[in-house]
């Protein structure tokens, strides 16, 4: 605890305001210059006997309770508990020191009253905006003197560590789904598991729906009702994603950066991967240079996520074919390379060789981010010169960006053009379908 220095509430201030305009009294009456005096000694008595009385007084017990973890851009609660230790009612108002660079905060300071031996619980609603570790000082309070004329600055209770991760909420509402509904809300549709790039699961009754070629004749034959055989996607395989953290990632159409959107959705992606049984990687590039060895299991989404969530987009530009002859180098079995990035125009000389090298071995998808103000754009309506001059501009770039991705597809490429909104169930929805078609 820190005891830094007692100050004068507004109710001592008036109070000595009062004291100093009654002095004008004495100004015209001097026969009540001795009742004045003595209103101000009687007044510096109970000022002072309030100061030492505020000083001597132990400080109130206060423990911060908030999660370890938070995900960035949702709001939390977050609650102190102050308990009193004195033996008479304590007044005062609390501000916690929160990391006020990572997050916005409502509804501090608060001000309260805690009975004698009892404890209450103040909470404020904390939304982290930054990724990263952030630390969390003392709590300041204002305790205040039994009369209210001062109150003491305290800092109270243990700094503490919190760590911001991209938003996990989206994985935590796919676990509450059902089968049925996540294929519901991915878009997906149930396609018959038939030829190769599927593994051989069971024998079981045939259904209505069910292709004659998943019939088992020799089984059929033996207990003389149609058997069919049961398919599951293949196991054992790797996805590897290759995170841009360059300057393009840094653009921003809401409360999050394409950069958080792309670590998002990388990771509601890596959790279906891992429950599908197949092993997950991370290489960042165009920055901070991070390798995170593909390894299956569910256990793995938790060292994965430790391993990004303080990445941040830099002012480096992309190196695309440095990026994929590290992730040649390092993954030798074919696996399924996820390139999230921000292409441009100007990026097609540096792809071409860095895609061509990557589809040599591995099947390649490239979860382009596009912004939603370029179709923001086009849907306005023309009215003057500049608004036309703005849609041709914008007609031009998204040409040029589409060249770019003509050229990536006739290379062998997989390419997702979508919002950063849509990311998430967009890959999603392609892994699932690549699994399903046995394409890996």
């Amino acid at each position: 605890m820190t005891c830094l220095s007692l100050s004068p509430t507004p109710l001592l201030l008036r109070w000595l305001a009062g004291w100093t305009l009654l002095g004008l009294i004495p100004a015209f009456q001097p026969e009540w210059t001795a009742y004045w005096l003595l209103a101000g000694g009687l007044s510096l008595t109970i000022t002072a006997w309030d100061a030492f009385t505020l000083h001597i007084r132990p400080p109130p017990l206060v423990e911060r309770l908030v999660a370890p973890t938070l995900p960035l851009g949702a709001w939390q609660s977050v609650c102190l508990r102050i308990t009193n230790t004195q033996e008479q009612p304590i007044t005062l108002t609390v501000f916690d020191h929160y990391p006020t660079a990572a997050a916005d905060c409502t509804d501090l300071p608060q001000r309260l009253t805690v009975a004698v031996g009892g404890w209450t619980e103040l909470r404020y609603r904390l939304r982290p905006i930054v990724r990263g570790a952030w630390t969390f000082a003392p709590v300041q309070v204002w305790l205040e003197s039994p009369r209210g004329l001062w109150r003491r600055d305290d800092r109270l209770g243990k700094p503490m560590t919190v760590r911001i991760y991209p938003d996990f909420a989206a994985i935590v509402r796919y676990i509450r789904l059902t089968s049925d509904q996540r294929e519901a809300l991915l878009g997906i549709h149930r396609r018959r598991r038939r030829g190769e790039g599927h593994t051989f699961l069971q024998l079981r009754e045939y259904r209505i729906g069910d292709s004659l070629r998943q019939i088992d004749w020799k089984a059929t034959a033996r207990t003389r009702k149609l058997i069919a055989k049961d398919y599951q996607d293949e196991r054992n395989q790797t996805v590897l994603f290759l995170l841009d953290c360059s300057r393009r990632m840094r653009a921003q159409d809401d409360d999050l950066s394409h950069f958080d959107h792309a670590l998002n959705a990388m990771i509601l992606l890596a959790y279906v991967a891992l429950r599908q049984g197949d092993a997950v990687g991370v290489q960042s590039f165009g920055g901070e240079r991070r390798w995170l060895a593909p390894h299956p299991g569910p256990g793995t989404l938790t060292p994965l996520i430790n391993g990004v969530y303080d990445l941040q987009p830099t002012l480096e530009p992309p190196d695309y074919l440095e990026a994929a002859h590290l992730a040649s180098t390092r993954q030798r079995k074919r696996a399924l390379i996820v390139l999230l990035t921000n292409l441009r125009d100007e990026d097609q000389d540096d792809l071409r060789p860095a895609i061509s090298l990557l589809v040599r071995r591995h099947l390649v998808l490239i979860a382009n981010l596009r912004e939603p103000v370029l179709d923001e754009w086009l849907a306005q309506p023309i009215q003057d010169l500049l608004q036309a001059q703005l849609y041709a501009t914008v007609c031009h770039y998204l040409l040029q960006r589409e060249r770019v991705q003509k050229e990536l597809r006739r290379l062998g490429g997989i390419l997702l053009d979508t919002s950063p909104q849509r990311l998430p169930t967009a890959m999603v929805n392609q892994y699932l379908n690549l699994k399903r078609g046995g394409r890996l």
